[in-house]
């Protein structure tokens, strides 16, 4: 940051919930695991602030109360400008939000969470409930752990060694079909339809691109610019097959 660019010209973001060390404060969304780790997270990046603090999953074990009155500190001593959550049952999300605004807290202004043709459950609740409150939604996972990036049935080192992968099976195989269709009539990578898919969701702010190579920022990229049709939609929605959200709850 400092060599390329202005602090104040970058949006940065981190988590706080998972596990850090054993003992009080490792982990969760207690005040002194939000209050250690937010410290702990500006000595690591070398800045003295984050834009977005978010809570990497609910917390069950630590009152909603406690919670947000600690992010409200975190916000108020300048070190995040903003908070935010990510995936977690819609009910959950309600009840932490309006909770800040009761006792006058700052409240959530992003939800982080697994949305693409192969996960659209959060259509159902979240969505609702994010375009409700104003919040804005940034997805993980917005091309399926790259399912949706290469035909169905195309191995990649990524199949063996990542554990979400079991979430999705040869029930998808129509999805992926129909985005290599789609991709396949317009001339453009598989990836580009993933994402704009995605995009089209007007309650959609800008989904998270895991990119590792220079072509997965110029698919992300060009992604923007692909207006689908009616008739594209509908293809690539028609083969959805329902499942519970996955990797939370």
């Amino acid at each position: 940051m400092r060599k390329y660019s202005r602090r104040e010209d970058i949006v940065l973001a981190t988590k706080v919930h998972g596990h850090m060390h054993d003992g009080p404060g490792g982990s969760g969304l207690s005040r002194k695991a939000i209050l250690e780790n937010i410290d702990a997270s500006l000595t690591r990046l070398g800045t003295d602030y984050v834009d977005l603090y978010q809570i990497h999953r609910f917390d069950p074990l630590v009152p909603v109360e406690e919670t947000m009155e600690a992010l409200n500190d975190v916000v108020r001593a300048g070190k995040a400008r903003y908070v935010g959550a990510s995936s977690m049952w819609a009910w959950q999300f309600s009840k932490m939000q309006y909770t800040a605004r009761v006792h006058g807290w700052t409240e959530f202004v992003s939800m982080q969470d697994q949305y693409n043709l192969m996960q659209r459950e959060e259509e159902r609740e979240m969505y609702g409930l994010c375009t409700d409150l104003g919040v804005g939604v940034i997805p993980w996972s917005p091309l399926g752990r790259g399912r949706l990036t290469r035909p169905w049935g195309t191995e990649t080192t990524r199949d063996g060694s990542d554990q979400m992968m079991r979430h999705y099976g040869e029930a998808d195989a129509s999805v992926v079909g129909a985005v290599e269709k789609v991709a396949a009539d317009r001339g453009v990578p598989m990836a580009q339809i993933a994402l704009a898919w995605v995009l089209n969701n007007p309650v959609i702010t800008a989904p998270i691109v895991g990119a590792t190579k220079p072509n997965h920022l110029t698919d992300a990229v060009a992604a923007l610019e692909i207006e689908l049709t009616g008739d594209e939609i509908a293809a690539l929605e028609g083969a959805y097959v329902s499942r519970p959200p996955s990797y939370f709850g």
